[in-house]
């Protein structure tokens, strides 16, 4: 009988259960918890609370988690106490640290969708139009790019994973093309520890991670040098491959960088793209963090030599101001996925028609199960459209250029590089001191910063020198509001040089120096 529990339980149970017996309870959390964050965006004054990890570990302590809260307003002030009220604000002018950039409301809205909903995007079967939908996004992707009609791809977690499908598919491309041989049935050839992957010296870190994971090594990695604004230098790139060859190793990749996390500049792809084809390679780039120069007509040209690429990496999550998580991998030749393509009897069988009826999965490296992502970016360009998305990254750039400009007129302050994108590193230098003392004056005003939470900068090393780092992700952040951070950041400075409170000498490290309301006792 339709409708008849059969359990001995009543209805009520299963009123958390999303399901159409539940719109109320439905309503009733999403409305609490959009007055979370609601209260987040009212209440969030400065980047961070400057809370330590030790300062939670009570409160965490005291938590049963086999005794469920009796309501969503008890378990709201938790999460409140716990987290929202220390979490980190990206959204904040005064954030300006790493490669967290605000959101568009657009895709907030498509989150709900995606969650309740709960699509599976790998298969036709539990998907149906987010396929179709997460495809027509990928072809758009692919135009910006330049790429023809044959490219494809697939979303993706992060910029790590698309790197790590870029790797693979040249790895098993090599091997089945030069060689002859099949690494999915077989694994790595004998000639495999000779392989070589040429990626700047600045790349990103997931290039050495990516190469262990397939069984290449580290040594896999061949660090070329860099020019004076630390991109791969093309001559240097040639000088390596030659290297490489007479000591008897086997090139067969060449990784550029479109967005160093760095200083934000990107590797002359143009060039780079003309020898990896020169020499017969496959061409990845690594757009992660560039990819948002696809959106402006202003500074499109930057990406020049990107159609060159067999694969590209890009970020949606970093560059088009979506929600974490939301990345792709983009082939020049959809052919080269069916490297990467297994068959499950269950999920994706082999006799299935897969122009009728897609499957997505035949596409990803390393997720089956996969979250309908693609549904944010569709939320966003067709209700922002691409234009308006391009004057915001017009608009970040503008402002780094007038940030880069304030930093070289500011003599207490040492400008390192431009930056193409938006990443400046600089250090306040008040006065003669050796470099150890300027790395440790600098380590100090970036830790103190971070404790008092009014603005939130990173940091770096550079040839062994300690470098605050600017990375602007928010239109919203203005000249004004750089002003006031390199305030703060020299307020921190000058309690260092005139208090005298840190002494600095051989053995003091970061970890040395006092945090909030602590005070030095030598």
């Amino acid at each position: 009988m339709s409708g008849v529990l059969t359990t001995g339980l009543s209805s009520d149970t299963f009123k958390d259960i999303f399901h159409g017996g539940a719109s109320l309870s439905y309503d009733e959390a999403i409305d609490r918890a959009k007055q979370v964050v609601l209260n987040f965006l009212r209440q969030k004054q400065q980047p961070f609370s400057g809370v330590r990890p030790a300062d939670l570990h009570t409160p965490f302590s005291e938590i049963d988690m086999d005794i469920p809260l009796d309501n969503y307003e008890e378990l709201m002030k938790e999460v409140q106490r716990l987290y929202t009220d220390h979490a980190v604000a990206f959204h904040l002018p005064h954030y300006i640290a790493h490669l967290n950039c605000p959101v568009v409301i657009p895709a907030l809205a498509a989150e709900v969708l995606i969650s309740a909903i709960n699509s599976s995007l790998d298969t036709w079967d539990q998907s149906a139009g987010g396929t179709l939908m997460e495809q027509r996004l990928i072809s758009w992707t692919a135009e910006q790019l330049g790429f023809g009609t044959d490219a494809d791809g697939v979303f993706t977690s992060g910029g790590t994973q698309s790197n790590l499908t870029g790797l693979l598919l040249a790895r098993d491309h090599y091997a089945r093309k030069r060689l002859g041989h099949s690494v999915k049935r077989s694994g790595n050839p004998p000639q495999a520890a000779r392989f070589r992957v040429f990626a700047s010296e600045k790349a990103h870190f997931s290039n050495l991670k990516n190469a262990s994971l397939l069984g290449l090594g580290e040594q896999a990695i061949v660090e070329v040098g860099t020019d004076h604004r630390f991109r791969m230098d093309p001559e240097a790139l040639q000088n390596a491959l030659q290297r490489e060859i007479q000591a008897g190793n086997i090139p067969i990749a060449i990784v550029a960088t479109a967005g160093t996390t760095d200083f934000g500049n990107v590797d002359p792809l143009d060039e780079i793209g003309s020898i990896a084809r020169q020499y017969g390679l496959w061409f990845h780039v690594d757009a992660a963090y560039g990819s948002c120069l696809l959106l402006t007509s202003l500074h499109r040209h930057m990406l020049n030599g990107i159609e060159l690429a067999d694969s590209v990496t890009i970020d949606y999550h970093k560059s088009f101001f979506q929600p974490i998580s939301s990345s792709a991998v983009v082939v020049r030749d959809k052919r080269t996925l069916q490297i990467i393509k297994h068959h499950a009897d269950y999920l994706n069988p082999e006799d299935q028609d897969y122009e009728e009826f897609p499957a997505q999965v035949n596409k990803s490296v390393s997720q089956t199960t996969r979250r309908f992502d693609a549904l944010k970016l569709w939320f966003t360009l067709r209700l922002l459209g691409k234009e308006k998305l391009g004057d915001y990254i017009d608009t970040i750039i503008h402002t780094t250029r007038q940030a880069a400009r304030i930093i070289e007129h500011d003599p207490e302050l040492e400008l390192l590089t431009r930056s193409d994108i938006s990443v400046l590193l600089f250090r306040y230098i008040p006065d003669q001191r050796t470099t150890s003392d300027l790395c440790k004056l600098n380590e100090y005003i970036r830790k103190k910063t971070f404790s008092d939470g009014k603005a939130l900068v990173a940091g770096t090393r550079v040839d062994g020198k300690f470098y605050l780092k600017f990375t602007l992700l928010n239109p919203i952040t203005t000249e004004e509001d750089i002003r006031s951070i390199l305030d703060i950041l020299k307020g921190h400075g000058n309690s260092y040089k005139e208090e005298k409170k840190i002494p600095v000498s051989a053995g003091t490290s970061i970890q040395d120096y006092p945090g909030p309301g602590q005070v030095y006792t030598n």
